[in-house]
């Protein structure tokens, strides 16, 4: 058997190649989905892609990444009932020290026509908070990033939304099968060998997440990476894991709705002020930051802490 194009892996990154790319050839005319084959070891979304939060947002610090991610919000507003997703906005609610990286970022969106609105000084950013929620009383932060457009999906509604219109291009996808070997030849990878067999290719995508180290590792490529900083060169670990620590509160959802009832923006704190808890018990000393939405999904109040490296090789994680 031979495809033109091979991706290994049915997440959101599987999905919405296979998805763009049968469009594009169409639109060429140079080809379809019947071009395409998507190989998933289990089933569409049993890796992260299922279980993450879904939060859609622009509060990165790179350019391209920030123009990269207006592209993508596009796509979540053309396609928000398929996808499940809700354009509630988000904000990035940050401490004295962030405060100039922030008016760079929200700079940067206006330059590329991505709508958003800055709120500087503590009195000003305790008067927008207010204005979302009454009961507003976070210390040690001193700006808003308010971003009109994202919010979050459902993700798992996300993923079968995608997988049904990849299906409706006609992409051939192969679940419950294990690619366990990329059989290269003159520098490019011509065969995958799956649990199931032989597959010929001329193209691969390698769409499987976390599990990308192992297909690295199956074209022999190497362990550790020289990286450049200040002169000096040091070689590290070319895979490293963090775990990100995020979980559902068992509340009502309609616990934390704003003002007026309705769904607030997506709330991303970072403080530089002690945290205490409602008895007075100190639970944070010195910088913290977390994200939270209310979440019928989930059911409950969904969100997350910094996440911290795994020490440990890849392969035993």
């Amino acid at each position: 058997e031979s495809i033109r194009y091979c991706i290994i892996g049915a997440g959101i990154h599987g999905l919405s190649t296979a998805w763009h790319l049968a469009r594009e050839l169409k639109a060429r005319g140079t080809g379809s989905g019947d071009d395409i084959v998507i190989i998933e070891k289990s089933q569409a979304g049993a890796g992260p892609s299922g279980i993450a939060c879904g939060v859609v947002r622009n509060n990165y610090f790179q350019p391209a990444m920030r123009e990269l991610m207006a592209h993508s919000v596009a796509v979540w507003d053309a396609n928000a009932e398929a996808f499940e997703y809700h354009p509630v906005g988000y904000l990035q609610i940050s401490y004295d020290e962030m405060g100039e990286d922030v008016a760079t970022i929200h700079e940067q969106q206006k330059a590329i026509g991505y709508e958003s609105e800055f709120i500087d000084g503590v009195a000003a950013t305790r008067e927008h908070m207010k204005g979302i929620f009454s009961d507003w009383r976070a210390t040690g932060v001193s700006s808003v990033l308010h971003e009109k457009k994202g919010g979050y999906a459902h993700n798992m509604a996300t993923v079968n939304g995608l997988l049904a219109k990849v299906q409706a291009e006609g992409v051939n996808i192969v679940s419950d099968t294990l690619v366990t070997e990329l059989a290269v030849n003159g520098g490019a990878v011509t065969h995958v060998v799956t649990s199931r067999g032989l597959v010929a290719v001329d193209h691969v995508i390698a769409a499987a997440g976390p599990w990308v180290p192992k297909l690295w590792e199956m074209l022999d490529l190497p362990d550790t990476t020289d990286i450049v900083s200040g002169g000096t060169t040091h070689n590290v670990p070319t895979w490293k894991f963090w775990a990100l620590q995020e979980g559902t509160l068992d509340v009502d959802p309609g616990y934390l709705m704003n003002n007026d009832g309705s769904m607030p923006p997506v709330v991303h704190v970072d403080a530089d002020a002690p945290l205490y808890d409602e008895d007075g018990n100190l639970l944070v000393e010195g910088k913290w930051g977390v994200y939270y939405k209310p979440d019928f999904n989930f059911g409950g109040v969904q969100g997350g802490y910094m996440p911290y490296p795994v020490e440990k090789p890849w392969r035993d994680v």
